[in-house]
């Protein structure tokens, strides 16, 4: 009998992220209300997340926005970006770090094994470092999987890679 499995992961597409930067930039430039302001988007070190800058909390509020609609165009979670950074206010300008969170904690990867073991009893998930594998005998218990934790509102961007 054969097996089957995927892995559960939380990350995030490079390259949509890099669409939603241009993007987002453009848009900026060619607003009407963020004209002769600060607005702008910068990568923070190592393209690992956006750096906000504006000239009021409404301003970055609506860059934030902006943002949050790019990755729903594109087909990205927003969970995946971490609004946890406080702004931070210098000079007439307001700049917000937002990073990007990637990788499952350890207690997340629990949180799901648990709710797959309570609701799959057939389907043998195992936590790999950052990732939950999944393994059964049926692709349909699989693609069960899939929809059930779809259909959680988990505060992190879930995706499934390695199918085999």
């Amino acid at each position: 009998m054969a097996t089957f499995s995927f892995d559960t992961v939380s990350e995030y597409d490079k390259a949509e992220m890099n669409n939603v930067f241009s993007q987002t930039e453009r848009e900026i430039s060619t607003r009407y209300d963020f004209k002769g302001t600060p607005a702008a988007i910068e990568w923070l070190e190592g393209k690992g997340g956006f750096k906000v800058i504006a000239d009021s909390n409404m301003q970055l509020d609506a860059i934030i926005d902006i943002i949050r609609k790019k990755l729903a165009v594109r087909g990205q979670s927003s969970k995946s970006l971490d609004l946890t950074n406080k702004p931070v206010e210098s000079n007439l300008k307001i700049t917000q770090e937002i990073p990007f969170k990637e990788g499952l904690s350890q207690e997340n990867a629990k949180e799901i094994t648990k709710l797959l073991r309570e609701r799959f009893p057939k389907v043998k998930p195992q936590i790999q470092g950052d990732a939950v594998r999944v393994t059964s005998g049926s692709k349909d218990d699989l693609q069960a999987v899939m929809q059930l934790l779809r259909e959680q509102d988990y505060d992190f961007a879930l995706s499934f890679i390695n199918f085999r």
